[in-house]
């Protein structure tokens, strides 16, 4: 992976990681709730089950780059209408305000199990890296070192996405009250989430 390419990989996960899901809001509802400092483990079981999610990504990708090159491409045209299609979802999707408060445990010995599986149980996360890592990595060459760069950029780029937004939940949490706010905040992350599926389907 190249400098260049290991820069907007990093943005693209970053992006990825502020989008808004189950993951965001229930970092946001705890910060608000608890503050910034306790959502270093919740966040931390996320990132930990992405990473899961990025090599299993790799190493099974890799083996259909090399084999099947007809079939990966099928795979990256898969991957973009799905996030175009995830990204319409979240554009039209009705603002919940409160949903997510009560699923928050405030018991801080499980707060890495909750973040963890609260990514692990999210299938659009390893959707996410089927249809992305093409972009930035060349699969049929595929190293270990390829792949610990990805799983060292994803590790800082998702950390720093999770605890900016528990840091500024004090901020933000003025203007989620609003259905308004809430409802423009989705309408922004779906306009990424599709623009990032039609820029993987004009990929050659």
């Amino acid at each position: 992976m190249t400098f260049e390419r290991a820069v907007t990989f990093f943005i693209a996960i970053f992006i990825f990681g502020i989008t808004p899901g189950p993951g965001v809001f229930a970092v946001l509802a705890k910060a608000m709730i608890e503050g910034g400092h306790r959502c270093f483990m919740l966040a931390l079981g996320m990132v930990v089950s992405d990473i899961i999610y990025l090599i299993l990504a790799c190493l099974g990708l890799a083996t259909i780059a090399e084999h099947w090159g007809g079939l990966f491409t099928v795979i990256r045209w898969v991957g973009a209408a799905y996030l175009i299609y995830l990204g319409y979802k979240i554009f039209t999707s009705k603002p919940e305000v409160d949903a997510t408060t009560a699923r928050i445990n405030k018991r801080s010995s499980l707060e890495f199990v909750q973040g963890f599986l609260i990514s692990a149980s999210n299938p659009k996360v390893i959707l996410f890296y089927i249809a992305f890592l093409p972009t930035f990595m060349d699969l049929t060459i595929l190293s270990s070192s390829d792949i610990a760069l990805a799983a060292g950029l994803t590790m800082v780029a998702l950390m720093l996405g999770l605890m900016l937004i528990a840091y500024g939940s004090h901020w933000a949490s003025a203007r989620l009250q609003s259905e308004r706010a809430v409802k423009r905040l989705n309408q922004s992350a779906g306009g990424i989430m599709m623009g990032a599926g039609v820029y993987l389907a004009s990929r050659n």
